[in-house]
């Protein structure tokens, strides 16, 4: 059975449920919503911050490293006197603080195919909040195998990017948009990054995810987002699937 919003919350969230879009119906959805976050740094903060203080139900939160000093000016979750702890234990313990009504379950190792996949499976969503472009296409392809919508971004000096992959609709998925734009193969370590973009881009992954969760969609899957925070400008972009795509057209045709 659905679990349905108690007194006490229905205060808490009254702000979203006068909103006619959302109502009672929008916020019950999100208290009965499972997500997984992977990667709690710049992105990962803002997205769980917001997931879990609008009332999301259920948050997994995977990350293998640890808070160091010079995360902080990013990774908005945390403070100076978390550094050395799992990134996901000093999360869950503030997110726990916003909302003890939230169920966050944590993972400090990172995940083989087989673990992922398990993991995705037991999840309505994932955010792909990670920095690297192995995990990505990890994350997208067993995505995509596992019929589960992903919102991926990713951000890097002044620049960012937002995708919704959703497989049920057979939409393009992270791999074709790598053919039409190369991937970053440098790290924010090497290139630097701006903290309000990353900001920016987890906000809007979250903002994204809040809104499917409630059967909303604000971001058709298969379009591609790019913000450029010089001058805070956004494009959009249609991303047509590639008819030689080893994720999502192999996916279609073995259905």
């Amino acid at each position: 059975m659905a679990d349905t919003l108690s007194y006490p919350q229905a205060v808490t969230y009254n702000r979203h449920i006068v909103l006619p879009q959302i109502d009672l119906e929008g916020q019950e959805a999100l208290l009965n919503a499972r997500v997984l976050i992977i990667g709690i740094g710049g992105l990962g903060s803002p997205a769980a911050q917001l997931l879990c203080s609008s009332g999301t139900g259920q948050l997994t939160l995977v990350d293998d490293d640890k808070v160091e000093a010079s995360n902080l000016p990013r990774q908005i979750l945390f403070s100076r006197a978390q550094v050395g702890q799992f990134k996901v234990h000093a999360a869950r313990d503030r997110l726990q603080d916003l909302n003890p009504d939230c169920r966050i379950r944590t993972v400090t190792t990172r995940l083989d195919d087989e673990a992922l996949r398990q993991a995705i499976s037991e999840h309505d969503l994932v955010l792909d909040c990670t920095d690297n472009a192995p995990s990505r296409q990890q994350i997208n392809a067993i995505c995509y195998a596992q019929q589960r919508p992903l919102v991926s971004g990713a951000a890097i000096r002044f620049e960012g990017q937002l995708l919704m992959v959703d497989p049920l609709n057979h939409s393009p998925c992270y791999q074709c948009i790598t053919r039409l734009f190369s991937e970053q193969q440098l790290s924010c370590v090497e290139a630097g990054i701006f903290a309000p973009v990353v900001a920016t881009i987890g906000t809007q992954q979250a903002h994204i995810a809040l809104l499917w969760l409630m059967g909303k969609q604000v971001l058709p899957a298969g379009q591609l987002l790019t913000y450029d925070g010089l001058s805070l400008s956004w494009q959009q972009f249609t991303v047509p699937a590639d008819p030689q795509c080893t994720v999502c057209q192999l996916t279609k045709t073995s259905k």
